[in-house]
């Protein structure tokens, strides 16, 4: 688990490293909410929010810092720990 005030930082710098095929799962200390980040591209990452709402994103990596602040902001609001999960693609 770590902090809401260091997930964005934390789960950016985890990214750069993860392998193609690879995410992480960021959910709630209840687990009820999700956002998962999956790298499916050499600078292509694909984000699924499951909670308030559910949605689907595809960025690259200069435009996901912009939108993991958005979505920790509107699927975590009063979270101040956020359970982080290595995941192996979607099945």
């Amino acid at each position: 688990m770590i902090d809401k005030s260091s997930a964005i930082e934390t789960v950016l710098r985890k990214l750069k490293k993860i392998s193609l095929g690879r995410g992480l799962d960021l959910r709630t200390y209840k687990r009820d909410r999700s956002v998962v980040i999956l790298r499916t591209g050499e600078n292509v990452y694909t984000v699924i929010e499951d909670g308030f709402d559910q949605e689907r994103f595809n960025e690259d990596f200069k435009g996901l810092k912009k939108l993991l602040k958005k979505l920790l902001k509107k699927e975590f609001p009063r979270s101040n720990k956020i359970r982080v999960y290595d995941i192996e693609g979607l099945k």
